[in-house]
């Protein structure tokens, strides 16, 4: 008898076909999350989970599911699972770095260039017929090239954004918990320096670190008046890194040059005042959309999946312990 296991989402098909080669498969295929009380009721006799970084897994839920073994994310974020609540139950929780490194370095430099060079808002002017004439200061914008990037969260997307800032001309500065070894600083031209000194230095800040209650406000009304008020903030992080209402007031009121934001508080509602600030573009937590990494994210996670109901050992477990 396969054993039974959930799917929280609507995934491609080729993720479904091949774990119903495993298992016996409840697939929710809907793009709307389950509600808490059908979560619980349809996870109670299910010995694993596929879910999204949208799907919350809370201590409660996990309580309810006495044969759950394993919970994996397509994410590289897991921070919607309660992972002590699953380490505590023996839960093997898994997630799904390296695949999605280059797609979501693409997007980060994506909304840099975007909110550098105005460009949303020049093309939306160009569809309203706004445009009569050439001006010598229409639309104008901030240079990337030669302009001092500082980037929070140096990991592997981090050094990715690093290597495409090189062909820029632009001198990297970042912060870490911990530092770069001599040889990874040499490789990306990039120095350390302490929080404040990046954000007092950088024309670009760009936040790539992982979400914890400890960088809960990471970036607020102290940190964003250290900025210069040219600098740009751009966040494909998490929400609730940065505190979306000091954001706001800095560009109302100047006080900050511009924003790329693809992630926020309480998302998907956000704070509908983003929508009333001509400086600042916003995209849908995107980072990693592209066909090909949502594949290779997905593959990962059903990997992942396989090897802990099946007696493997997964290659992406957050919570190694269980698996001892």
């Amino acid at each position: 008898m396969k054993p039974k296991i959930l799917i929280t989402r609507h995934f491609f098909p080729e993720l479904v076909s091949r774990l119903q080669m495993y298992f016996e498969v409840d697939n929710h295929g809907s793009n709307e999350g389950l509600p808490p009380a059908e979560l619980k009721a349809r996870l109670a006799d299910k010995a694993g989970l596929l879910l999204s970084v949208a799907d919350p897994l809370p201590a409660d839920i996990i309580a309810a599911a006495p044969h759950l073994r394993a919970a994996c994310n397509v994410g590289v974020g897991y921070n919607n699972i309660d992972v002590a609540a699953c380490t505590k139950a023996g839960i093997a929780v898994t997630n799904t770095p390296d695949v999605l490194t280059e797609t979501t370095a693409d997007l980060a430099w994506a909304l840099l260039m975007s909110v550098a060079r105005r460009l949303p808002m020049a093309e939306r002017w160009l569809r309203e017929g706004q445009w009569g004439a050439w001006r010598y200061d229409l639309w104008l914008g901030t240079d990337v090239h030669d302009a001092t990037l500082g980037i929070i969260g140096m990991g592997r997307i981090g050094q990715a954004v690093a290597r495409r800032a090189m062909g820029f001309g632009m001198k990297t500065i970042y912060h870490n918990r911990t530092r770069l070894a001599g040889e990874m600083e040499a490789k990306y031209q990039a120095s350390w320096v302490t929080k404040d000194t990046l954000l007092r230095e950088a024309d670009f800040v760009l936040l790539l670190l992982p979400y914890s209650p400890t960088v809960h406000h990471y970036i607020g009304e102290a940190e964003l008046r250290l900025m210069k008020p040219t600098a740009h903030l751009v966040n494909v992080a998490r929400g609730g890194i940065v505190d979306d209402a000091a954001l706001i007031t800095a560009l109302r009121e100047r006080r900050l040059c511009g924003a790329g934001v693809d992630v926020f508080e309480g998302e998907p509602k956000f704070n509908p005042d983003f929508l009333t600030l001509d400086n600042v573009v916003l995209t849908p937590h995107i980072g990693s959309a592209s066909k090909q990494a949502r594949m290779a994210m997905g593959m990962r996670a059903v990997d992942n999946l396989i090897a802990a109901l099946t007696g493997e050992r997964p290659r992406d477990c957050v919570n190694p312990e269980v698996l001892q």
